[in-house]
C-alpha cells in the first residue's frame, strides 16, 4: 500500500501566567520572538492571542511527534519571558472574547465585518489534519466513505466543555459555537468533485463566499493541496492524542481510497445519521450513545471504535500503525481532555474557592499538559 503523506495544523491559546486569563493583546515582540522561532509553519489566527503551527508535510509518524513535540516546547520556551504560557484546547476556560483584539490582517477584517457577533465570539482551537489522496481519485467520493466515522473523532478530541467562565453541558462547545457559522459542520450531499467545485463555483459567482476556503466544512477537499482535510476536531492538549487522531483519520483515508467505489453507500439517510451522531458527540463526547449502520441499538463508544477496529485494523498494520485502536482505547480509558478538565473543575468547586480560582485551577491543569509533550 502507498502511505499517504499528511499534515497537523495545530491552534494555541496564549495565557497570561499571573491572571491564567488568555491575552488579549501580547505584545509585538512576543509575536514576533514566535514567528522568528518557529519560522514558516508560523501562523497567524483571527485574534492576538492565538498561533497556529502548520507543519511540513510527514510520511510517519515518528517525524510528526518530533516536530509536534519540539513546536509546542520551542513556543513555551519563547513565551514565558514574556510572562506568557501556550495552551491547547479547543476552548480556554478563561478567555472573554469581549475582551480579545482582532489579528489586523484584511482577511480577517472581513470575517468580522462580515460576521459581527459570530466571528467575535469565535475564541476557538481546532486540530486540522491533512491527509493526501493520490491524484486519480475523486476526493469527495473519498470524502463521503470517510464522513460517517467522523464523529468518533469529534468524541475522541472533546475538549470544551468550559465557555464564558461555566459549564456548558457540551464536551465540545467549540463545535456548537461552530454552528453559528455558515458552511460549517457537516457538509452538503456532494455526489462528486464536479458537483463540489459547481456548488462552490455558484457561490463565488453568487458573491456568496470571495474565496473557496470560506467553505469550512468539518471535512473538505483542501484548496492548496491535493488532501481531505478534517476540520472538526478539538484541538488537543496532550501531543499524544493529537497524533492518535491524525493517524486515524490517516487510516480512514487510505481505506477508502483502496475501495473499488468510495462513498457509494453515503445517502441522504447516512447523512442524518452523521448529524445526529456529531451532535450526540459534542453534547455527550464519549459518553455518547452512536447510531451505526447495521447495528440494532445506539452503540457505546467502546463499541464504535471496536467495530472501526474490525473494519479498519488491516490499513492500520500496512500503515504501520499496529497500535492506533490501543491509543484510541487509551484516549477512553482516560477520558478526553473534556472528561479531565470537568474533574478539575468539580472537584475544585466542591473545595469551595469560587468559580474563578477553580477556572484557573484548569487553566493550570492545561497548560501543564500542554507543556508536557
Amino acid at each position: 500500500m502507498t502511505e499517504p503523506r499528511f499534515g497537523i495544523e495545530e491552534e494555541y491559546f496564549v495565557t497570561d501566567l499571573h491572571t491564567r486569563r488568555m491575552a488579549g493583546a501580547p505584545s509585538p515582540e512576543a509575536r514576533e520572538a514566535c514567528k522568528k522561532a518557529i519560522g514558516a509553519s508560523f501562523a497567524t489566527e483571527m485574534f492576538q492571542g492565538q498561533f497556529e503551527i502548520a507543519s511540513p508535510v510527514f510520511t510517519d509518524f515518528v517525524e510528526a511527534s518530533d516536530y509536534l513535540t519540539g513546536a509546542r516546547q520551542t513556543l513555551s520556551k519563547t513565551l514565558e519571558p514574556f510572562g506568557l504560557g501556550l495552551l491547547s484546547a479547543g476552548s480556554h476556560p478563561l478567555a472573554d472574547w469581549r475582551e480579545q483584539t482582532p489579528t489586523d490582517e484584511p482577511h480577517f477584517h472581513d470575517l468580522f465585518d462580515t460576521y459581527g457577533h459570530v466571528a467575535r465570539r469565535s475564541v476557538l482551537s481546532g486540530l486540522h489534519v491533512h491527509v493526501e489522496v493520490p491524484e486519480h481519485l475523486d476526493r469527495v467520493r473519498v470524502m463521503n466513505e470517510v464522513l460517517p466515522w467522523t464523529p468518533l473523532l469529534l468524541a475522541l478530541s472533546c475538549s470544551s466543555p468550559l465557555w464564558d467562565g461555566a459549564n456548558s453541558g457540551y464536551k465540545s462547545y467549540r463545535q456548537t459555537a461552530c454552528d453559528e457559522w455558515p458552511r460549517m459542520g457537516v457538509p452538503p450531499l456532494f455526489a462528486d468533485q464536479q458537483a463540489y467545485d459547481e456548488h462552490v463555483g455558484f457561490l463565488t459567482a453568487a458573491g456568496v463566499i470571495s474565496q473557496p476556503s470560506q467553505c469550512w466544512w468539518g471535512i473538505r477537499p483542501a484548496v492548496r493541496y491535493p488532501t481531505l482535510e478534517l476540520r472538526m476536531t478539538d484541538a488537543c492538549p496532550r501531543v499524544e492524542d493529537a497524533l492518535t487522531l491524525a493517524a486515524f483519520f490517516r487510516v480512514l483515508v487510505a481505506h477508502a481510497c483502496r475501495q473499488s467505489q468510495p462513498g457509494s453507500a453515503y445517502d441522504a439517510s447516512a447523512r442524518w445519521i452523521l448529524e445526529e451522531n456529531r451532535w450526540r458527540a459534542k453534547r455527550w463526547g464519549l459518553d455518547g450513545k452512536f447510531i451505526v449502520t447495521g447495528q440494532d441499538s445506539p452503540c457505546s463508544i467502546s463499541q464504535w471504535l471496536a467495530l472501526a477496529e474490525e473494519r479498519f485494523a488491516e490499513t492500520a498494520d500496512n500503515l504501520r500503525m499496529p497500535t492506533l485502536f490501543k491509543r484510541a482505547n487509551r484516549i477512553i480509558n482516560d477520558g478526553t481532555s473534556a472528561d479531565r478538565q470537568l474533574a478539575v473543575f468539580n472537584k475544585a468547586l466542591q473545595q469551595q474557592p469560587g468559580p474563578r480560582s477553580a477556572l484557573s485551577q484548569v487553566v493550570d491543569h492545561l497548560l501543564e499538559e500542554t507543556s508536557r509533550s
